[in-house]
């Protein structure tokens, strides 16, 4: 019987090999087909972002226009729409209207920026910037004065950081800019450029600082189509992966590997000084204080020395206009008093408006930013020392009535510790 059994196995056995196989076949055929939908869908998504988000050509095209019409000039137009030398290269941008491109300019390595659409408002939500009168390029009018449009600027910059005692200073570092071929005068269409940029938190920030070496310099400017210095080194610290591994990397592993990556301690201190001195040329600085609403990472970099640079300054802003736009903001509670991130203020409930001062100062949030990039790998003779001078300096407030006492007293706590640790070595 068991003999007779056996043909009839070997003959099950091909029905067998054929029903897996077809099962292995339509198995194969699923999965490529869901690979080849997932990466059209990816690529589908990628290219509708970065059509979105980068608009170079219109920028060039828009700026050139105006430059070949004579309404704007300055000092990198000619190499932009004319002789070509100025090239936009890899997109950087991350919001459709603020436009960022790494680029060279004839040997130089520069980013550059562009805006590209009017927002006549000041939007807490969005950019503490007026955007209508820089995209049309129509102040001041023919026949201004240069005396008067010193007067517009001087009235403007008042406006923005306050009434200082050296606003004429101030006043004069923006009029050299906006001379942009140095032939001591300033034509209509350099003085429609310079009101254009003036409008911009970066680069009234990049006057202001331009003597501290925090900000990368500003290389020229067309209209409102700046370039400024590349950094070498962004962001502060950590690595940019693609945002589709991102969604795969748990919080702890992400934070290990920008640990990782990070320079050895000697050079995060230094990096670490260096954004300590930022915060003091901010706080209470030459021309006024300045707020840093968003101090992530990723708005700034180092240079090969490991020196401290500003890459994204939009949301660093003069106190004194900060401090008007608040007063006029309606809310309900606390939350809605918030600009950027990093800057918030209390909602004064009686009158349902916000108030002005911010509930942290700039060092706070810093200390909190450099927490942990600090304390890793911090020699054991000053890190249980680093650990309680952090604390105090996160616990910071701004309302405190001895706040600038303890603000400077904690900012130079921490710049010796840091310094004394490190001046003998050749990182220093």
């Amino acid at each position: 019987m068991a003999r007779g059994l056996i043909p009839w196995i070997w003959l099950k056995r091909p029905v067998y090999i054929q029903a897996r196989f077809s099962y292995l076949h339509m198995k194969y055929l699923f999965f490529s087909w869901l690979a080849v939908f997932v990466g059209s869908w990816v690529v589908y998504v990628e290219y509708s972002s970065y059509t979105e988000l980068c608009r170079g050509h219109e920028c060039k095209n828009s700026i050139c226009d105006k430059f070949q019409k004579g309404v704007i000039d300055g000092s990198a137009c000619n190499s932009l729409c004319e002789k070509d030398t100025l090239y936009l290269g890899k997109c950087l941008s991350a919001k459709p209207s603020n436009q960022v491109y790494s680029g060279s300019w004839g040997d130089m390595e520069g980013i550059i920026k562009c805006q590209m659409e009017e927002d006549p408002h000041y939007d807490l939500g969005a950019e503490l910037e007026p955007r209508k009168e820089s995209a049309s390029f129509n102040r001041p009018t023919k026949g201004t004065s240069m005396e008067k449009f010193k007067e517009m600027v001087f009235s403007h910059l008042k406006a923005k950081v306050g009434d200082q005692a050296n606003l004429a200073d101030l006043v004069t570092l923006v009029l050299g800019v906006a001379d942009s071929n140095k032939d001591g005068q300033i034509s209509l269409s350099e003085a429609h450029s310079a009101w254009a940029l003036l409008q911009l938190n970066e680069f009234l920030l990049s006057i202001v600082l331009q003597e501290r070496e925090h900000t990368p310099r500003l290389l020229g400017f067309c209209g409102d189509l700046y370039v400024m210095e590349k950094v070498p080194y962004v962001p502060l610290y950590g690595v940019s992966l693609p945002w589709m591994v991102e969604l795969w990397i748990p919080a702890s592993m992400r934070r290990s590997i920008d640990q990782w990556a990070a320079p050895s301690w000697p050079r995060k201190a230094k990096i670490a000084i260096g954004l300590f001195e930022l915060v003091e040329d901010l706080f209470h600085g030459t021309f006024g204080s300045f707020l840093m609403c968003d101090i992530s990472a990723a708005g700034f970099g180092y240079t090969e020395r490991h020196d401290i640079k500003v890459v994204d300054a939009r949301r660093i802003l003069p106190e004194a206009a900060f401090q008007e736009v608040m007063r006029e903001r309606r809310c309900e509670e606390d939350s809605d008093c918030m600009y950027g991130r990093d800057c918030l203020t209390s909602c004064d409930l009686t009158k349902h408006r916000c108030t002005t001062e911010v509930t942290q100062p700039n060092l706070a949030k810093v200390c909190s930013t450099l927490k942990d990039y600090l304390l890793y790998g911090a020699p054991s003779d000053i890190k249980d020392e680093l650990d309680k001078q952090l604390y105090a300096c996160i616990a910071l407030k701004g309302a405190s009535e001895q706040m600038e006492m303890e603000h400077s007293l904690i900012l130079n706590n921490l710049k010796t510790l840091l310094w004394k640790k490190i001046s003998h070595t050749k990182d220093s």
